[in-house]
């Protein structure tokens, strides 16, 4: 039998595993993300990404891919704050080579270090704005 601590613990995750998980997806869908990429970015599988995507799937407070996933978003919000939510621009950005990251940030964030310097790298330039 679960302890009302228990099943208020779990109430109180899903509604953030809920948004996280859709906004994940939102990103993905403007960036144009394949399940592979996103599954890389998140440290899931393709398949498991595709469900994320459907809904069927919530990351978990207690993964890597749940904080993994704030960070996308963070990039995100920091990228369309720029670029004034020019979805394309976005995209056009994260698949060209920057010179200052010595790579394309797309193929920089499927790892967590790159991940945070992409994110670091654009809250950065953000500041300057």
């Amino acid at each position: 039998m679960r302890t009302s601590e228990t099943i208020q613990g779990s109430a109180s995750t899903k509604p953030e595993s809920a948004v996280l998980s859709k906004a994940v997806a939102r990103v993905a869908d403007c960036w144009k993300l394949t399940n592979d990429q996103l599954g890389s970015v998140l440290g899931l599988s393709a398949a498991t990404a595709s469900r994320l995507r459907t809904g069927s799937y919530l990351l978990k407070p207690d993964e890597k891919s749940f904080e993994l996933g704030q960070y996308l978003v963070r990039l995100f919000r920091s990228l369309d704050a720029i670029l004034g939510s020019d979805d394309q621009a976005a995209g056009a950005w994260l698949r060209t080579a920057n010179l200052d990251l010595e790579a394309r940030p797309i193929d920089l964030i499927v790892t967590i270090r790159g991940l945070m310097d992409v994110a670091d790298y654009v809250d950065d330039f953000r500041a300057h704005i």
